[in-house]
């Protein structure tokens, strides 16, 4: 089978094409026929090598049709998604014409809606939901912040906090990508800066704020919110760079809960992908309540172009990639 694979680390040129086995089948797996897959930020930090794991084949996510599932745990020829498990990090990923997954990664998301739709929504939106209904335990009529609120990541927490009924306010490198932001329903949008608090009328009364910038805004995220407020952290558009001599007694404040999601632990037992409604977020997106549409679709033969927008921050929304049929 046709497969990009990393050869070594560095720039676009350690994306190289390769024919390699196709995947056998085993107990407590999937092996996907992959019909389209999200390109994911994480992907270009493992391309070069800023990751602690990197598979040969990169790609944490697809969606596409069951090869074989000897378990039983799915049907031949069912649509499915697929996302984390080691997808790309410590098992071959889906940056190829297929993939085997542990079944626990994998859900059932039937749906008429074209591949390159549904592949824009398992990653971002599993992982999105979870930060929100999960961590940081939304509820409507609540106002929340989302920093870093124009990456795939941030305009599906928006979609679904909008849907919620909460008050969003939302944060964009530039005013270029505030009309975008503002047709999705937020409330207002400011432009992302690493003291942000010292601008904002709601300063120390927000109840929950989604930090996406990651490692450099998060003391000043921390700040913003009221007195049992909630602050998640779930991205690093910001770079990797840890906090600097980071000090909990001086620096973090009283009474506010501080909560971390990564989705590389969907489909352990206490975070099953079962427990995201995947099937109903297609649904919604299909019934004209999000607006998920990819913002750039490329073919397989184009993946190293696909990393080039990401790098250049070109992307403005999520890109995906289309097997030709």
């Amino acid at each position: 089978m046709k497969a990009v694979v990393l050869d070594g680390f560095g720039g676009l040129e350690a994306l190289v094409f390769r024919d390699i086995p196709k995947p056998e089948p085993e107990i407590g797996t999937v092996v996907i026929k992959i019909k389209a897959f999200g390109i994911n930020h994480a992907e270009m930090h493992m391309r070069r090598g800023e990751w602690a794991e990197a598979a040969p084949v990169s790609g944490i996510e697809c969606v596409g049709v069951v090869d074989s599932c000897p378990g039983g745990e799915f049907k031949v020829g069912q649509k499915v998604a697929a996302l984390m498990g080691g997808l790309g990090r410590t098992i071959n990923g889906s940056y190829a014409e297929y993939t085997r997954v542990p079944a626990t990664n994998v859900a059932v998301i039937e749906s008429d809606l074209p591949w390159a739709d549904l592949a824009a929504i398992p990653e971002t939106y599993a992982t999105a939901w979870t930060c929100l209904f999960r961590n940081l335990k939304i509820e409507r009529g609540q106002t929340i912040l989302i920093r870093g609120a124009t990456s795939s990541f941030g305009l599906a927490a928006v979609n679904l906090a909008v849907n919620a009924g909460l008050t969003v306010i939302a944060t964009a490198r530039s005013e270029a990508r505030f009309e975008k932001l503002k047709a999705l329903g937020v409330s207002r949008v400011e432009i992302e800066r690493p003291d942000l608090s010292k601008h904002i009328a709601e300063a120390k009364k927000l109840d929950a704020v989604l930090d996406l910038v990651g490692n450099s805004t998060l003391l000043d995220s921390l700040s913003m919110v009221r007195r049992d407020g909630k602050v998640c952290l779930a991205g690093w558009l910001g770079g990797l760079d840890p906090i600097v001599d980071f000090n909990p007694l001086l620096q973090m404040p009283s009474g506010v809960d501080f909560t971390f999601f990564g989705s590389f632990v969907f489909g352990t037992p206490e975070f099953p992908l079962s427990d995201v409604p995947l099937q109903q977020i297609a649904a919604d997106i299909a019934a004209g309540n999000y607006s998920a549409k990819p913002s750039r679709i490329f073919r397989f033969d184009e993946i190293r172009e696909a990393h080039r927008v990401m790098e250049a921050h070109e992307a403005n929304g999520k890109m995906v990639v289309v097997h030709d049929e």
